[in-house]
């Protein structure tokens, strides 16, 4: 699990697996999608196919890369909402301690 969540730390990869949430996509696209370099995404490619993150298949001289397991974005959405939630609450904290500063 450590592996897992480690392959997915890095901001480059992330961006990759989102790019990949509306279909597959090849090298090309993804670098259009991500601003990201070539080297850099197919650094990046190895890491989430080795990790079985993203599967590729070849169709005639173009590679095209997709999501291969679906409950990443299930458990992307859960810690988005998780992180949301903790901004939220930070945010009502600092309103109520800017509250307590202004003079009455």
């Amino acid at each position: 699990m450590a592996e897992f969540f480690k392959v997915l730390s890095e901001v480059s990869r992330l961006q990759i697996v989102c790019c990949l949430k509306s279909g597959a996509k090849n090298v090309t696209e993804i670098i259009e999608a991500t601003d990201l370099g070539q080297a850099n995404v197919s650094k990046h490619l190895k890491t989430l196919t080795q990790a079985g993150i993203v599967a590729r298949e070849q169709v005639g001289v173009c590679v095209y890369y997709r999501i291969d397991n679906p409950i990443l974005f299930g458990i992307c959405d859960l810690v988005y909402d998780s992180l949301l939630q903790q901004a939220q609450q930070q945010n009502q904290q600092l309103r109520s301690l800017e509250m307590l500063r202004q003079p009455r």
